[in-house]
């Protein structure tokens, strides 16, 4: 695999991601069981390709580390919501919340990478992950939502998270060794 199926994979994920959140924005009445088996496949997406890119990348690129534990954190909670429907219907604020501060601090740390590279708009990176951090934490306050929030809420975090993939697909070039 080559730098450039690596890029194209993050961008996949990202355009995966915002896809899922446009539907949720769109949808705002979907149940909560669909948004969580349609969110699971599209994290168990996201995470998969975190790790192929570690697998392949280790050593070769900076922070790869974190994209492994991303992407190892991201398939757990993909295959809790995919076969824990039940629960996840009361736990997805919680879990997502879980996963959006991790993956804001993660996001959060790999921007003082590109900055320490000199790489221009690093700071836009830095303010995805300060966003997804932030509402990440808020949302382990108040687990209890309705389902129009959670599909906004969950929405406009997918399109983050989206954004935040396809960014680090742009820069990705000036993370390699």
């Amino acid at each position: 695999m080559n730098r450039t199926i690596s890029r194209v994979l993050w961008i996949v994920a990202g355009v995966l991601l915002i896809i899922a959140g446009v539907y949720c924005l769109c949808n705002p009445d979907v149940g909560l069981l669909a948004l969580s088996l349609y969110i699971g496949i599209v994290m168990l997406i996201s995470g998969i390709i975190d790790i192929v890119i570690f697998a392949k990348w280790n050593g070769k690129i900076l922070g790869a580390g974190w994209f492994l534990a991303d992407g190892i954190l991201t398939v757990l909670l993909a295959l809790f919501l995919l076969f824990n429907q039940a629960f996840t219907m009361l736990s997805l604020p919680f879990i997502f919340g879980i996963w959006l501060l991790f993956s804001g601090i993660n996001h959060f740390v790999n921007s003082f990478e590109l900055q320490t590279l000199g790489v221009k708009g690093w700071g836009w990176l830095t303010v995805l992950g300060i966003i997804l951090s932030v509402v990440g934490f808020f949302s382990l306050f108040d687990p209890i939502a309705n389902l129009f929030a959670i599909s906004i809420l969950v929405g406009i975090l997918l399109i983050c998270e989206g954004i935040a993939a396809i960014a680090r697909a742009c820069f990705s070039h000036r993370l390699w060794r």
